[in-house]
């Protein structure tokens, strides 16, 4: 199939993905960590995956209230039964998927309609489990999702790629891949975006990743990857997967060797005196992966020797 051949090469590619192998690694060597610590993390982690990705879909619980609907089962004024089952699914459908997890586990078509089944649950029982019947069209995309009849056997392709031939790539590309082609197939009629992001996490687990969590506030930035991934070029959403990914590591890293505080605001370090750049271009750098840095909110943080090390191996290879 042409998609296998699609580009997904960008600048720096390379150095970003050997950039989080090197955490990976460094993360890897504090195992194996404390049970307590490790729960603690992973449920702060589990809301706020299942708060953003659920905002991206349009629904419109905060982050507190998600925490407050999932940890104490709090009904929110204001907000519809839909957004409640919504947030409790997601974080079933999490637990679900972080039983799943070893260093062998084989994607199958059936944990794929079961993490579903999770995510439709009491909202729409007909088709929860179950791939779509009939054609769909996709508000503003660039695309129509194939013809209904094609997609077991779509879906069986892309599962068959993604345990054999997806082996030769990075795993981080590989299951950004993963991702459009999913989305592109549309296999189910309601709960797609929810169901991938269980799933192209879940292959990540496996290998040992913390979950890479695509924020609400790179909501049109993730779409717009999307889109250009139906034209061919894979490149934007193999970035974003890339920093969600790095940004977990990030996270994990620092809750355990407290190297949180090496990270600022780039605004903050660009305002130190004599630093020599200025804050558009390192901005630059941090969306497009070129320097070690990690969104929080609507801000980039990264570090004075993120941004060094960046240009003098620049300047390096002139």
């Amino acid at each position: 199939m042409e998609w296998k051949k699609y580009p997904y090469e960008f600048e720096g590619l390379a150095v970003s993905l050997a950039r989080i192998e090197e955490k990976k690694t460094k993360l890897d060597a504090l195992r194996p960590i404390p049970t307590s610590v490790l729960e603690k993390i992973k449920q702060s982690s589990s809301i706020e995956w299942t708060y953003n990705s659920n905002s991206i879909e349009g629904n419109t619980l905060t982050l507190q209230e998600t925490k407050m609907v999932i940890e104490e089962g709090f009904t929110i004024k204001g907000k519809s039964l839909r957004e409640h089952f919504e947030a409790v699914n997601h974080q079933n459908a999490i637990d679900y998927v972080e039983q799943l997890v070893s260093p062998n586990y084989t994607l199958s078509a059936r944990d794929i309609l079961d993490v579903h089944a999770l995510v439709l649950n009491n909202i729409e029982k007909e088709f929860a489990g179950r791939y779509r019947g009939h054609g769909v069209r996709i508000a503003g995309a660039s695309f129509i999702p194939p013809n209904a009849l094609k997609v077991n056997d779509l879906m069986d392709d892309l599962i068959h790629w993604m345990n054999t031939e997806a082996s030769q790539l990075s795993p981080i590309v590989a299951v950004a891949i993963f991702h459009h082609r999913f989305v592109w197939i549309h296999p189910f009629l309601d709960g797609n975006g929810r169901t991938v992001r269980l799933i192209f996490n879940l292959l990540l687990m496996r290998l040992g990743y913390p979950p890479a969590i695509i924020l609400r506030n790179d909501r049109k930035k993730y779409y717009d990857a999307l889109n250009k991934a139906n034209k061919g070029d894979y490149s934007k959403i193999v970035l974003v997967v890339l920093q969600a990914l790095e940004r977990s590591v990030d996270i994990y890293l620092s809750s355990f060797t407290n190297t949180y505080e090496d990270y600022q605001p780039i605004s903050d370090i660009v305002s130190e005196p004599e630093f020599p750049y200025g804050q558009e271009y390192v901005s630059l750098l941090a969306r497009q992966g070129k320097i070690d840095a990690f969104k929080e909110g609507r801000n980039w943080l990264t570090s004075k020797k993120a941004v060094e090390d960046y240009v003098r191996n620049r300047k390096r290879k002139r």
